[in-house]
């Protein structure tokens, strides 16, 4: 186990930032100098999580966040500053709506079967203006500016800023490009165990919006920033392994698509539930202008609508793009990065136990011909559909915690209340002259 103290002596750290995630996704910290991290290292740092997007009450005790030394990542851009996640703890307990803990959970639990799930993230934004309103580039305006050289060019400076940092993290950052939206851009980095993925996940939010700001800019990760527009995913690559991580339990050469029988019972899992998962995956109400999007100006939107699967095919929710693993593109950019984490291995997990068949495979084009497929389950057209759909999943539920579950949907149908209170343009320029 890494001793912070030491960490700080040898790499130059005068604080560290012990953070951590709330239901929502929102990153929280506190700044804790050098000095003082050899004690939250043993007891944690305080927080009042009521303050935060958590289930709790002014009432409640002190959240203690303790680090994890082995998720510690040094700021490529601040050197005396360190990051570290923070396992959140109350009474002595791990707190169990806590989305981190809900994540270590399921990856002991994977591990008691055997099994290693290993993941990597396509992990989508956009640069707009430091007030959000517009792309920030006004000459990113091609009718298709997918992998445009020029536009991203023009971002060369934030692209490779952050590209270097992650080659300094060692992530092995493999490629990055403009995206199929105008101002949009997606990085890409080695798939590695889920935890890690999900630190490095929340860690490059974090790192990206930093970056962003430098240069005068606004990262934004939301799934649907620009009307009309591509929206923002965060395609998930699975794969699960044996518990050392050297025999890829997917890949079976002799099966269809080269993915082994656990491996379609595991993807079995995934369209099993897939109909409460995106309470997970797609979590704000701005998530259902993406996956229930009219075609974008680009000619698609090219996220999912109906609970589907196939081989090399991005107009699907799932795709086998080759042997021994899977691509889930239901996700969106607003996805909590410990909790889509969790709720992949939960339901593949699920599939596993009970041998769950994935159903039919189609390799049509969902976009022209998806009015063909009539017994495929429909995505929930809304938040409030995706969170009663979770409400009705006791499986899954169960999977994921019960306290967590109770948490995450009572807090979830607060936000939607919020949502539905609101009067918007829309319904003065449609219903005053009524």
């Amino acid at each position: 186990m890494t001793d912070l103290a030491e960490f700080a002596k040898t790499n130059g750290v005068k604080y560290f930032m012990i953070s951590y995630t709330d239901l929502f996704g929102g990153q929280r910290a506190k700044l804790v100098p050098a000095q003082a991290i050899a004690d939250m290292q043993a007891d944690g740092a305080g927080f009042a999580g009521f303050a935060t997007w958590l289930d709790l009450t002014p009432a409640h005790p002190d959240m203690l966040a303790v680090p994890d030394p082995s998720g510690v990542i040094q700021l490529p851009w601040k050197k005396d500053v360190a990051w570290v996640p923070g396992i959140c703890v109350m009474d002595g307990q791990p707190l169990e709506q806590a989305p981190r803990n809900v994540l270590a959970r399921l990856v002991k639990e994977a591990d008691a079967e055997g099994l290693r799930v290993k993941t990597g993230i396509e992990a989508e934004f956009f640069l707009l203006t430091p007030e959000g309103d517009r792309i920030s580039d006004p000459y990113d305006s091609a009718e298709k500016p997918c992998y445009d050289q020029q536009a991203v060019m023009r971002r060369y400076d934030v692209i490779a800023e952050i590209c270097d940092y992650m080659l300094e993290l060692g992530w092995g950052p493999y490629q990055n490009d403009h995206e199929d939206a105008n101002g949009q851009f997606e990085m890409n980095w080695g798939f590695d165990d889920a935890m890690v993925t999900a630190d490095r996940h929340s860690f490059f939010k974090f790192m990206v919006k930093s970056v962003a700001e430098k240069h005068g800019l606004r990262a934004t990760f939301m799934p649907k920033p620009i009307e009309g527009l591509t929206g923002n995913g965060c395609h998930a690559h699975i794969s699960v392994w044996d518990r050392e991580g050297k025999v890829n339990a997917f890949a079976d050469k002799t099966k269809e698509l080269g993915l082994s029988d656990q491996g379609r019972t595991f993807l079995g899992g995934i369209m099993k539930h897939a109909e409460a998962l995106a309470a997970i995956t797609n979590p704000t109400v701005n998530s259902y202008k993406r996956i229930n999007a009219p075609r974008t100006i680009s000619g698609a939107t090219w996220a999912p609508n109906t609970v589907t699967w196939t081989g090399n095919n991005r107009t699907h929710m799932v795709r086998v793009p080759g042997p021994g693993r899977f691509e889930l593109r239901l996700p969106d950019g607003a996805a909590n990065p410990y909790l889509l984490q969790a709720v992949i291995i939960a339901a593949g997990l699920s599939g596993v136990r009970c041998k769950a068949d994935p159903g039919k495979r189609y390799d049509i084009d969902m976009y022209a011909e998806g009015h063909l497929v009539k017994d495929a389950p429909k995505l929930p057209l809304n938040l409030l559909d995706a969170i009663r759909n979770f409400d009705a999943d006791a499986e899954l539920k169960a999977m994921m915690g019960t306290g967590f579950a109770a948490s995450y949907i009572k807090m979830k149908r607060q936000e939607w209340m919020s949502y539905v209170s609101h009067f918007s343009q829309w319904e003065k320029d449609n219903t005053l002259d009524i």
